[in-house]
């Protein structure tokens, strides 16, 4: 009877403990998000003639269509080489980004 009364604690016990909750905080990783930068359209004759002639010399025979810039002083370019189109990123000084 001893063996049966302290079986059936154990069981009680141990089905309480299932029954619990607990409270967790979540930590977001923000780091790998990318935040998107706000360009407005300038017009290509108003880019500096070094992000021209960085784009001549990496982009031989490409054409500058259309130019955007951040408040980074960053551009944005959609180039147009033959029948293919590129987006490129440059800074003022003319050097190719990465984005």
């Amino acid at each position: 009877m001893k063996k049966l009364v302290v079986s059936m604690a154990v069981l009680l016990g141990s089905l309480t403990t299932f029954a619990s909750t607990t409270i967790t905080e979540k930590q977001v990783n923000t780091q790998g998000i990318a935040i998107q930068e706000e360009y407005t359209e300038v017009a290509v004759d108003a880019l500096p003639d070094a992000v021209k002639s960085a784009v001549a010399t990496a982009m031989p025979g490409a054409v500058i269509e259309k130019a955007y810039i951040n408040e980074n002083q960053e551009y944005k370019l959609e180039v147009k080489a033959g029948e293919q189109t590129a987006t490129v990123y440059t800074d003022a000084d003319g050097t190719i980004m990465q984005k």
